[in-house]
């Protein structure tokens, strides 16, 4: 019988081999891919979050926690779409016109697919056509955008404006976040939250859906 707290510990851990093997073990025995999600995965990254927000983890620690949950995710997903499962949400994710630098983005989007949310990763330097195109075709709730230079600010004030002009603005919440980003920022720009960094965006993400869907 598959042990499931190591699956958890595994996550947290940052064990991708061990997280895969003990997924894998548990479908096999016929667990439900759900309950591997919400009672053993999302819980193991609210603690990284969590230890990450007190500065007993850093970004590498991180970044081996959402790959070892990633991992576990790749075989679970399939299951979860025949299932009909839903998402927690549908974020879309980009770095906005202009700007090539992902690293960060690449970590929320991580971290939001951590805390069970599905990921439509636009990558860097995104137009904000396709941020509508995406919005549009997977019917998305919210839309992260990222910037780390100063100069590629107002790229997210002018995505904003475009979903205003598309018609969609009202139909999904706007996050905004990067190193040169503050609330203040995204309060002018009309944006709906900002993220201080991944675990914020996580959070964030969910009073999102919270309030959409109490």
């Amino acid at each position: 019988m598959a042990d499931l707290q190591k699956l958890y510990d595994a996550v947290l851990n940052g064990d991708q081999k061990s997280a895969v093997s003990i997924t894998k073990e548990a479908l096999d025995e016929g667990c439900d891919p759900m309950e591997l999600i919400t009672k053993y995965m999302v819980p193991a990254m609210d603690e990284v979050g969590r230890r990450f927000e007190c500065e007993e983890y850093f970004v590498p620690e991180l970044l081996l926690s959402a790959r070892a949950m990633k991992g576990a995710l790749e075989l679970l997903r399939p299951l979860l779409a025949a299932s009909g499962a839903q998402p927690a949400g549908r974020v879309v994710i980009g770095t906005v016109k202009g700007d090539l630098h992902d690293i960060g983005k690449n970590l929320v989007a991580s971290m939001l697919e951590g805390g069970g949310f599905e990921v439509i990763d636009l990558g860097a330097d995104v137009a904000p056509e396709r941020f509508i195109e995406a919005v549009q075709e997977k019917k998305a709730d919210i839309v992260a955008l990222s910037a780390l230079l100063t100069v590629t600010m107002p790229a997210m004030r002018r995505t904003i404006e475009a979903f205003e002009k598309a018609g969609i603005r009202d139909r999904v919440k706007v996050m905004v976040g990067g190193a040169p980003v503050t609330p203040q920022f995204a309060r002018e720009i009309g944006a709906d939250g900002y993220g201080e960094n991944a675990t914020a965006a996580v959070a964030l993400a969910r009073q999102f859906v919270q309030a959409a869907h109490p």
